[in-house]
């Protein structure tokens, strides 16, 4: 890429000089073991993460189950619950406010030099915060966001404990955001296209060698604690769609590359719209927020959540009524912005992925009506193209939510079909000038809390 072709999301990362010059000898040797090191602390920490939030999420469906019971009154229990889990997962964020949201448009702005490494208290914000908004309270939220955050300033903490240089510092936390992804869907492949897709925006071969290693160790840890199996164990039989589908699934790219753009509007709107309401304290608003969530769940528990338990269950091929999963779509995709606007530790890729799942369901259905000569049922493909193309149009990351779902489901039959409905979404998105979302909350994020820095410029809108 040469400089007249870079755009503004495409500058390089702050640590080129690290990955390009100083990444030799022993250097490099440093960095690898360091990246080793806080591999191994990042994979641990986010093992026992995801598996807390597990077990969180049975309890969880345990009081849903409890309160179902007690027709009287057993409605207000998941509403004080999940009320109260909300508030005390705003007020987290309110003493470490970089705890709040994803993370990862704050590692995004580390690795351009806008922004400072996070600090370490970031890691018990985001574990406690991120168990009691995406675990207890059930707010439309990933579990990624956090755990990505977690592995970055470990990572930045790795850095300055060896004392190391500023530019070293940002590059340990760039690559040990990769692990938190890894770790967070057990997808170490992805995790590396992740660092240079979305993350860095450029491939430099010294970096991508200490994110390898980073991955590695990260993912080998976390499968002492979580096991070896796929996010998706159940899969349904997913035969190869044939090539006359692609005109199809290439529609189907398009439609759900518009809904991208809307969602991710939605998200924007909704947390400018939080901001608004200055006369309401930010930790009343979670509240009010986790109580509408909590009603939610003691009506139709699958509609909250991160949305694993949902994905898990189309995928399966679980049979739903279409006016049924109409109403899941409209309630995750109103749900999640709203619960992203709360600012509680939450992050976007899992649930933009069984909402793709879903929107994947209905296409499958509308299909089987409108073209009964397949003689194939493309439901369960259809969902799996869905949760990589409703991801690479909000996110603008393709080739890393085709891996994701690769590595989540350990299905390979509907690859050429998520390459043409990702690449369609992709190029409607652009068309609509509809930033990715990451780059649209990192630029909302340093207009609102520049860094304290005389020279420091806002990045432009896109």
């Amino acid at each position: 890429m040469t400089a007249a072709d870079r755009g503004p999301d495409d500058e390089p990362s702050a640590h080129a000089g690290v990955t390009e010059d100083l990444l030799t000898g022993r250097t490099l040797w440093v960095i690898l073991v360091l990246a080793a090191i806080a591999g191994a602390v990042a994979g641990f920490v986010g093992g026992a993460f995801r598996w807390v939030l597990e077990h969180t999420d049975h309890w969880r469906g345990e009081i849903v189950d409890w309160a179902h019971g007690h027709a009287a009154w057993g409605w207000l229990i998941p509403i004080a619950v999940s009320a109260v889990a909300a508030a005390a997962a705003a007020a987290i964020a309110r003493w470490q406010p970089l705890s709040a949201g994803s993370g990862i448009q704050h590692v995004e702005a580390v690795d351009r030099g806008e922004a400072d490494p996070p600090p370490l208290s970031v890691v018990p914000a985001r574990f406690v915060g991120g168990l009691l908004s995406v675990g207890v309270a059930g707010m439309v939220l990933g579990r990624e966001g956090p755990t990505v955050h977690m592995a970055a300033a470990i990572g930045a903490a790795a850095g300055r404990f060896a004392n190391r240089a500023q530019d070293e510092v940002r590059l340990l936390q760039t690559v040990l955001s990769g692990t938190g992804v890894a770790v967070a869907f057990n997808a170490p492949i992805s995790a590396v296209f992740f660092i240079f897709e979305e993350v860095t925006k450029t491939f430099r071969l010294r970096e991508a060698i200490v994110t390898m290693v980073a991955v590695a160790i990260g993912v080998g840890a976390s499968r002492l604690v979580l096991g070896n199996e796929p996010d998706f164990t159940h899969v349904g039989s997913v035969p190869t769609p044939s090539l006359t589908t692609l005109p199809i699934f290439a529609v189907f790219g398009l439609v759900v590359g518009v809904l991208g753009v809307v969602y991710n509007k939605l998200i924007l709107v909704c947390l400018e719209g939080f901001d608004m309401v200055r006369r309401v304290p930010a930790i009343v608003k979670a509240g009010l927020i986790g109580a509408a969530v909590g009603a939610l769940l003691f009506v139709e528990p699958v509609v909250v959540g991160g949305g694993d338990g949902l994905a898990n269950l189309i995928l399966a091929g679980q049979r739903f009524a279409l006016p049924v999963v109409i109403l899941y779509v409209a309630a995750r995709f109103i749900a999640g912005p709203v619960s992203y606007a709360a600012g509680t530790p939450g992050g976007i890729f899992a649930p933009i992925l069984a909402l793709g799942a879903l929107m994947g369901l209905i296409a499958g259905r509308i299909t089987d009506v409108v073209v009964p000569g397949l003689h194939t049922d493309l439901t369960i493909a259809f969902a799996l193209v869905g949760m990589s193309t409703l991801f690479a149009s909000i996110v603008r990351a393709p080739f890393t939510g085709l891996v994701l779902v690769i590595e989540m489901t350990a299905v390979t039959t509907v690859t050429i079909p998520m390459l043409m409905s990702g690449a369609m979404a992709v190029v409607v998105a652009s068309l609509l000038r509809s930033p990715p979302i990451y780059d649209a909350l990192r630029v909302r994020m340093l207009r609102k809390h520049p860094p304290p820095t005389a020279t420091y410029q806002p990045p432009p809108t896109n």
